[in-house]
């Protein structure tokens, strides 16, 4: 390259450094762009049941949760110089258990969230026009359209609204903390709370109280929503590896939990291949199971970046597969040559310091899902039949690998769901005893000896 152009010198600087190029790392994961059928998480929305409520247009609620995704953020910009003193302190006490949905989206009831608000004047009386508590749900990509772009980053959606304020109160400083009480029953095809590797869905209870003055508070608690599946029967399955005689036979418990382990049975048939003299066998040097998590994202793109990905309705889904727990067997199983199988039982378990996912599958484009992949190294022997432990390898070898699905869920406890609890209903309560005859009662005198005997018996106490 020469060192000169045009009579302009181009030698380089003594303090520029010469930087190596980037080194490109592989990753286990695949971005491809798809069409969104429908919107994220819209149908979660609900029309209020509440008294004295009302609804604000779709415009104006899209513009009400922008403006708190935006609120949200505002931690990380920097602390004002001087705080201002807000005219009340919110305070939230939860009364309900923690929310658990038992079943399927498709079978849960709900759960039922119960707890007061507490509404403390600072400093002397204040008036409060409306005080308004929004049950949000936030879904956030870690891989946006646009890096820098919040709408596209995250998604505020209202799935209910409380107003607890018809008309301007007062709240006297006299009266001490004031509480206001609330109630809701979250439907059960909600998704559970989840913390992705590449999406999130979060739950919280937005509060936001506004003055006569103009002054806003705000309130933002989260809210753990989780699912748990009951446990059912163990499931079988078998597994055929042609062109060899092997089957295995594999018992896994119908739903696994992220902390504890869990049983494994296996049986391998078709070990043993005799002919007249000698026989063919398979022996099982290594067995190696791991459970892997796989993770789906579909990151919509905001009406200011749907260009990047073709249009509106249009949104980029990433993928992101990852090891959540691994081991490797070289012993524990009985073979048994002359039945030709071998059986063996080992315990398996989720690391829970890789903080694994339950299994979700969100309208919005989050799924999750588990495989558990077993690999068998096994080694092929000759024997003679008369001398069967007389084995000589034949320097063949296979590694058999299979997959099985997995229910990662929660503990189900119990197993009560909020609806068994309470107590029957008027519609519950059985049939009465049928009627009297023509709807008369007769009363008839009983003049008998034997109770004339009885009554003579009879003495009063003092």
């Amino acid at each position: 390259m020469p060192t000169t152009l045009f009579g302009l010198g181009l030698k380089r600087s003594s303090n520029q450094l010469d930087y190596p190029p980037a080194i490109s790392r592989k990753q286990s994961s695949t971005t491809a762009v798809v069409e969104l059928k429908t919107p994220s998480m819209e149908h979660f929305k609900r029309p209020n049941i509440g008294l004295g409520k009302k609804h604000a247009s779709n415009d104006k609620r899209d513009k009400q949760s922008k403006e708190r995704s935006q609120s949200k953020h505002k931690d990380a910009a920097p602390a004002p110089a001087k705080a201002v003193m807000k005219p009340v302190k919110l305070g939230m006490i939860m009364e309900s258990p923690p929310i658990l949905f038992l079943g399927g989206p498709q079978e849960a009831t709900g759960a039922i969230i119960s707890g007061r608000l507490q509404v403390s004047p600072s400093a002397g009386d204040v008036v409060m026009n409306t005080i308004v508590m929004y049950l949000e749900c936030t879904t956030t990509t870690a891989r946006p359209v646009e890096a820098r772009c919040r709408e596209c980053m995250s998604t505020v959606t209202d799935l209910y609204e409380w107003n607890f304020l018809s008309k301007p109160k007062t709240f006297k400083a006299t009266e001490g903390t004031q509480e206001l009480p609330f109630s809701h029953l979250i439907p059960g095809h909600l998704p559970a709370l989840t913390h992705g590797q590449i999406g999130t869905i979060d739950y919280s209870l937005h509060v936001r109280a506004k003055s006569s003055d103009g002054q806003e508070t705000e309130l933002r608690r989260e809210l753990i929503i989780q699912r748990a599946l009951r446990p059912g029967n163990d499931k079988n399955s078998v597994r055929i590896f042609p062109p060899t005689d092997l089957s295995l036979h594999v018992t896994l418990p119908s739903v696994i939990h992220p902390i504890g382990e869990f049983p494994i049975t296996c049986r391998m048939t078709g070990v043993t291949n005799k002919r007249n003299d000698t026989q063919t066998r398979w022996r099982l040097r290594k067995l190696t199971w791991r459970i892997e998590e796989k993770e789906t994202m579909v990151s919509p793109a905001c009406a200011k970046h749907a260009a990047k990905v073709g249009g509106e309705g249009k949104g980029v889904q990433h993928t992101h597969d990852r090891e959540i727990g691994t081991d490797e067997l070289k012993v524990g199983w009985k073979t048994d040559f002359s039945d030709g199988q071998i059986d063996g039982e080992f315990m398996a378990a989720i690391n829970s310091a890789a903080k694994p996912q339950c299994e979700v599958d969100a309208p919005n484009g989050l799924k999750i899902s588990h495989i558990l992949v077993i690999e068998l190294v096994i080694a092929e022997e000759w024997a003679p039949n008369k001398k069967p432990d007389q084995a000589t390898p034949t320097g063949a070898a296979r590694v058999l690998r299979t997959q099985f699905n997995l229910h990662v869920t929660e503990r189900a406890g119990m197993g009560i769901s909020w609806d068994d609890e309470m107590p029957p209903t008027y519609e519950d309560v059985p049939a009465s005893p049928p009627h009297y005859q023509a709807d008369h009662t007769f009363v008839r005198e009983y003049d008998g000896e034997d109770i004339r005997g009885d009554m003579e018996q009879l003495t009063l106490e003092h």
